[in-house]
């Protein structure tokens, strides 16, 4: 049993953050010994999956119905199931959009590299669209969606 100083250590969390999970019902089975919330491996296990989707974009009240999801058993798996899966989808959607975000800053590195060694973008600009090296032509199509 861990207390909600060292969870908030181990979770890199604000107590309040905790005091606040805990007041939305997400630790439904938390023990309290003389007043002091207790947290046991549950909790902890709850608590990685609510940071998961907190860090996935997933609004607490939205967090708070998969919870009573949980809560209600096995009848619930389906919904479960597709509320994963439709986070899945959204977050690699927003990876494909910081790829090509990642692929712009890379081509740009070499862009800026180029134009420092020729002294001019010139000969940079001669090769766009179309006639970059293959790595950096890979790089210059994905930021551009192709």
């Amino acid at each position: 049993m861990y207390t909600i100083g060292q969870v908030s250590e181990m979770f890199q969390l604000p107590i309040s953050t905790l005091r606040y999970y805990d007041k939305e019902g997400l630790f439904p089975g938390l023990t309290r010994i003389s007043g002091v919330r207790k947290f046991g491996e549950n909790e902890l296990e709850r608590l990685r999956v609510i940071e998961c989707l907190k860090q996935s974009g997933v609004e607490i009240k939205d967090i708070k119905q998969f919870m009573q999801w949980c809560e209600q058993g096995e009848s619930t798996y389906l919904l479960r199931h597709d509320f994963f899966m439709h986070q899945k989808k959204v977050m690699e959607a927003e990876i494909e959009q910081m790829q090509k975000t990642l692929s712009m800053i890379r081509y740009k590195c070499w862009y800026y590299e180029q134009a420092m060694k020729d002294g001019s973008e010139n000969h940079i600009l001669e090769m766009l669209p179309d006639q970059l090296p293959q790595e950096i032509q890979a790089l210059y199509d994905h930021a551009r969606g192709k």
